[in-house]
């Protein structure tokens, strides 16, 4: 019976959490670089003095779906859309190196350069700040082309380039803020081969379809271990009914 509950108890809390992953998925159907979340389940055997008899799962947000979404033109100068495996290095709020597919980049009234969500873009020596200019661009690789207030807007300057870096061959992982980073701490070098599409943006890599049928499928599960805990109460009571002394 202990047993029994515990089975179901571990169930409903993995149902749980796969089916926030989902939410928030489907929630980022639309957002620009989103990346679908992938829960993963793992066995868990509690070790003690006596035998190891319950085996609960552990479940987490352990990784994304790395696949490309759709990319769409915007014909706006501060778009871009990461080609290939390669992802865009930006500061995250505790001061790493981290790395994103959001290509929806603006500047900040500081001057910072700063992805759509707010974290300061990383170039060739850090974060990258655009001093006052006519027109700011960015090319095929990345790099950012600034024609300064009064200069020829034929001959820009090149002020900086953007960090654009391959995770192949490194252990990496996605944070609950969407972010990449290398597990285990560091940063990944930049990838001199990378490029990028200008005026466009990378959509969200999430299917719609497949999503909603995995929270139905998701759903269904949910309630048979509900079942089953219901199931187990009622076994419990009538064990314990059987051991009543006769009155």
């Amino acid at each position: 019976m202990d047993k029994l509950i515990y089975t179901a108890y571990s169930g409903l809390r993995g149902h749980m959490a796969a089916q926030a992953a989902i939410a928030n998925n489907i929630a980022n159907g639309s957002t620009t670089g989103f990346k679908a979340d992938k829960v993963d389940f793992e066995r868990l055997t509690l070790t003690g003095p006596t035998f190891e008899s319950r085996a609960p799962t552990s479940e987490e947000v352990i990784d994304a779906d790395r696949q490309a979404g759709a990319v769409t033109h915007t014909g706006r100068d501060l778009d871009v859309a990461v080609n290939g495996d390669a992802w865009l290095a930006v500061q995250a709020a505790d001061g790493t190196e981290a790395y994103t597919r959001r290509g929806d980049l603006a500047i900040a009234p500081s001057g910072v350069l700063q992805t759509g969500d707010g974290f300061p873009v990383i170039g060739q020596s850090g974060p990258i700040t655009i001093p006052p200019a006519a027109k700011v661009t960015i090319a095929g690789d990345g790099s950012i082309l600034v024609v300064p207030p009064g200069g020829d807007l034929d001959k820009p300057q090149i002020l900086d380039r953007l960090k654009l870096a391959s995770p192949k061959g490194t252990d990496t992982l996605k944070g609950l803020d969407n972010l990449l980073r290398v597990k285990g701490g560091g940063a990944l070098p930049a990838d001199l081969d990378a490029s990028v599409t200008a005026q466009s943006l990378e959509g969200s890599n999430v299917n719609m379809m497949e999503s909603l049928v995995a929270m139905i499928e998701n759903q269904r599960s949910y309630e048979v271990h509900a079942k089953l805990l219901s199931t187990t109460k009622d076994m419990d009571e009538s064990g314990a009914s059987l051991m009543r002394m006769p009155g």
